[in-house]
């Protein structure tokens, strides 16, 4: 009986192990912490959950974890980049821009340090999508931008860098050209003439020139400040002569029995004799 006993035990004992076992599974087992991990393994894992998972905030996480775990290593330069990457990937622009400047501050010298200014930078850029936006960001663009250009001219980012600097100043002259296209519909023709002259002034290279011109004949002429007008014409037909914006404006002059003449010694004549000079534009 003793005998049988015992053998009643052993099954209950490997029952209650069973049901222990199933109600603690391998999988809901907790990993092993990172710390037990070397920062190769950790880095491959943070790539896994990046390529594989599309995972970018663990991905991003897991490149943060190098970087704690291995500071001032190879690994931690990669993952710091990469980081950087992977924020801006998800679209989590502020902590792109952290990371970024963090691999710009401790490693200046590095060949990726191009790459860290250039996600910087588009960490601004790519948050100009509408005209109306505040122009802080486009501003903050520019000047990232900028420095790519100037401090790594001879990087492959370079060449993006200007194009997206054109595209960015380009996109201040449209909001100079928003407001003063509002004004200048509500009669507000003095506050419209400002803007237009912006454009004209400082953003003489964007693709808004030869408009901001045109409007500008179109408000002197309202104001009654026809050499104005007209100077503004002269300076449309010397640089936009085939454009449509200078057709219609010689048609709004032809209209008060004006001729495009640069005339008086205001703004406008001043741009137009450095034009002549080959200044401007």
């Amino acid at each position: 009986m003793a005998t049988g006993s015992r053998r009643i035990g052993a099954v209950a004992a490997i029952l209650v192990l069973s049901l222990t076992a199933a109600c603690d599974p391998i999988g809901s087992r907790k990993p092993p912490p990172l710390e037990s991990y070397d920062a190769p393994t950790i880095f491959q894992m943070a790539e896994t959950k990046l390529e594989k998972d599309r995972d970018l905030e663990e991905a991003a996480r897991l490149y943060g974890e190098v970087e704690r775990l291995y500071p001032y290593s190879e690994w931690a330069k990669r993952a710091l980049i990469m980081q950087a990457y992977t924020y801006h990937q998800a679209k989590d622009y502020e902590n792109a821009r952290a990371s970024a400047q963090r691999y710009i501050d401790f490693y200046p010298a590095d060949e990726d340090a191009a790459y860290a200014q250039y996600l910087l930078a588009l960490s601004y850029y790519d948050q100009i999508d509408l005209v109306g936006r505040d122009q802080g960001l486009t501003f903050q663009a520019l000047q990232a931008l900028r420095t790519v250009i100037e401090r790594y001219p001879d990087s492959e980012y370079a060449q993006s860098a200007i194009l997206k600097f054109d595209l960015a100043f380009n996109h201040l002259a449209a909001k100079e050209m928003e407001v003063g296209r509002f004004y200048l519909k509500r009669k507000n023709y003095a506050a419209a003439v400002n803007r237009f002259r912006v454009v004209v002034e400082d953003f003489q290279t964007t693709t808004h020139t030869a408009e901001a011109l045109y409007r500008l004949i179109e408000a002197y002429l309202a104001l009654g400040l026809d050499s104005e007008a007209q100077t503004a014409g002269a300076i449309l037909g010397h640089n936009f002569q085939s454009t449509d914006w200078y057709a219609d404006g010689y048609k709004l002059l032809q209209a008060k029995g004006l001729e495009p003449e640069a005339k008086g010694d205001g703004w406008l004549s001043t741009i137009y004799r450095q034009m002549i000079k080959g200044e401007w534009l």
